[in-house]
């Protein structure tokens, strides 16, 4: 029998039980749930003999470094803020880590002592960045295999609900707390098009829209995603003229979170709302002193019977309803308000849409175009696409690094064939796969 190993996982929320169940199926593994409500922790471990749940606070360092001196693999899924905290630990006490963040660059400055404690730090290693990342390599590594060089690569990922899900006029749904989906609105972007950086600052990231089809789905929207020129690096483009990450939203959404940023409701300085109604607090947003609806449709310059007015006053943001609270930012009277009116209904299912398209060219002076599309669905009465889309590379990962199937050591990503090939085969097995087509260009 297997030497047992002892696994760590930090955090217990929305995308955890799919690794937790995944990681419990290994006969050697022992896994520790720590979070603070300890009782989701317990849901996820229940009474299996080799799991554990304990309550924990991410900010007593001490708790945190005896709970890392007694494991063999720590997996921090908490807020990123404190990877750097429990990377520094798991160097310390040479365990290895895992977690499905951005590599900071604090975090990539920890390479050298990562190696030198005989460790590997395998980040990003989730669905976007993840997924993506993998999936993108065993792509251009073909191509690169073949003789050619990618000149162009467009990358667009979204979780959206399922179509028999999308039931408000909005095409989207939160599945946990928006006020990270209304901050990241607020990002500017880069990329690369036709061989130029274009910068799109964050007010008008929205405006900057592109259109995708998708294989039996249709027609959807994208817009940039943070900043696509690292991925040159990261992934050795050197000879592309194209390099576009995006976010996939349903057809609409853009121009209504435009118009949401062009009237301030993005922006984070604190206002008195007590007593004070939605109407009330978008009247002065804009300035109108008259016929608000009106107002609005002249600010935006579009007409009254617009779609993206009916989506605002179907949140109520032209109500004349109380907002609830006394003293908070625009931003998060609008992300409370969200959260409200667009939340999935018991049994609704969520879905994944990832795909990348490149363009190749080979010696011989042949051009090629390749589509690879991940559509993934929510289980129904189980896990949600995202949960497991997220956690199970993650735990596929943990499982090949405590197997010693990966043997690398210092701060990485999964970029290398080694890590990349058997996760993919993995994710197929277990039904997240990529159909891929090719044609002549």
């Amino acid at each position: 029998m297997s030497e047992s190993k002892k696994i760590l996982v930090l955090g217990a929320g929305l995308v955890t039980n799919p690794l937790v169940q995944y990681l419990l199926n290994v006969p050697e593994f022992e896994v520790t749930v720590a979070t603070r409500t300890v009782s989701k922790a317990e849901a996820m471990v229940g009474d299996h003999p080799r799991g554990k749940a304990i309550s924990f606070n991410i900010e007593d360092e001490e708790a945190l470094g005896s709970l890392i001196a007694d494991c063999d693999l720590v997996i921090s899924l908490v807020p990123w803020i404190h990877h750097l905290t429990v990377a520094k630990l798991a160097i310390s006490l040479k365990k290895q880590m895992v977690t499905t963040s951005y590599v900071s660059p604090e975090m990539k400055a920890l390479d050298t002592q990562a190696r030198d404690a005989g460790i590997i730090i395998l980040n990003e290693i989730g669905l976007d960045p993840g997924i993506d990342h993998m999936s993108a390599m065993e792509v251009i590594h073909d191509v690169e295999g073949k003789g050619g060089k990618v000149t162009s690569f467009m990358s667009n990922c979204g979780g959206l609900p399922s179509p028999e899900a999308t039931t408000t006029p909005w095409g989207y749904k939160f599945s946990w707390s928006p006020r990270g989906v209304v901050l990241a609105a607020r990002n500017s972007a880069r990329y690369l098009m036709d061989g130029s950086v274009v910068a799109t600052e964050g007010k008008d990231l929205f405006g900057d829209v592109r259109h995708i089809d998708v294989d039996g789905l249709g027609a959807y929207e994208v817009y940039p995603n943070r900043d696509s020129m690292g991925y040159q690096e990261i992934y050795g483009l050197n000879d592309t003229k194209v390099l576009f990450r995006g976010t996939i939203r349903n057809l609409g959404h853009c121009a209504t979170w435009k118009a949401l940023s062009d009237c301030g409701w993005f922006e984070l300085d604190e206002v008195e709302v007590e007593g004070k109604t939605y109407r009330k607090l978008f009247a002065e947003l804009i300035k109108s002193e008259g016929d608000l609806k009106e107002d609005l449709a002249k600010f935006l310059d579009v007409g009254t019977d617009a779609d993206l007015i009916s989506r605002m006053e179907w949140l109520g943001l032209l109500s004349e309803e109380i907002i609830p609270g006394s003293k908070t930012t625009k931003l998060d009277v609008l992300a409370d308000r969200l959260l409200v009116k667009l939340p999935y209904a018991e049994g609704e299912l969520d879905m994944i849409i990832l795909q990348h398209t490149f363009e190749a060219e080979y010696p011989d002076a042949a051009k090629e175009r390749i589509v690879a599309t991940l559509v993934d669905f929510g289980q129904e009465g189980g896990d949600s696409s995202m949960a497991r889309t997220v956690s199970l590379p993650a735990a596929i990962a943990t499982r090949m690094i405590l197997q010693g199937e990966i043997t690398e050591k210092g701060v990485h990503v999964p970029v290398l064939p080694g890590i990349y090939q058997p996760v993919l085969a993995e994710l197929a097995e277990l039904g997240i796969a990529f159909k891929e087509t090719r044609e002549s260009i």
